[in-house]
């Protein structure tokens, strides 16, 4: 059984929008499931290779150009066996050396694209919903939770696509997200959202 469930999102720095508005849409999933969320750091820093092997689920961004440590971190995804989800921003001109790591990363997986981070946060949530409901034994889901986990899944595809609040609120960075219903603090002070 698995409490927390650990997500890699690999992209540039240019991505950080859509970076931030991944890492805030994960709360939006109804689960008591805990949440581990790593990004592909800056560029002063080394990338998580354990963690990018031990991800439960692998998310690959690719806008205008693919940049360092991207590509190590899909090359340690795929050696750890993982299938990566492959996501890439269509409304954008891609570079030479981006287009060659598509056409190679190709080669044993499918790209997705998104023309909006609208799109992206619909497309990625609906893939987690997805893994999740697939999973469900792993991650202890009840059949209350995975009931209401499925209705949330085809709200997905009911509601017409909505704009997204585009102020970034620092999740661009890696996060950890618990809930009270698995997890009690031992130390500090638990807020709510009626306080």
């Amino acid at each position: 059984m698995i409490d927390k469930l650990l997500l890699y999102i690999s992209a540039a720095p240019e991505l950080r929008f859509e970076r931030d508005l991944l890492a805030r849409s994960i709360t939006e999933i109804p689960t008591s499931l805990g949440w581990t969320i790593r990004q592909t750091p800056g560029s002063d820093r080394e990338p998580d290779l354990d963690a990018v092997a031990r991800a439960d689920v692998h998310l690959l961004m690719l806008g205008r150009d693919i940049q360092a440590p991207v590509g190590l971190e899909w090359a340690a995804s795929r050696r750890a066996g993982h299938a990566v989800t492959l996501l890439y921003k269509a409304s954008v001109q891609q570079t030479q050396a981006a287009r060659a790591f598509v056409r190679d990363v190709s080669k044993s997986g499918q790209w997705l694209a998104f023309d909006d981070a609208a799109e992206l946060r619909i497309r990625a949530l609906k893939l987690l919903a997805d893994h999740l409901l697939a999973h469900a034994a792993r991650y202890d889901l009840d059949e209350h939770e995975s009931k209401a986990l499925r209705q949330w899944r085809k709200a997905l595809d009911d509601k017409p696509k909505k704009g997204v609040d585009d102020r970034r609120s620092g999740a661009d960075e890696s996060a950890v997200i618990l809930t009270t219903e698995r997890f009690v603090p031992s130390e500090g002070k638990l807020l709510r959202a009626d306080q």
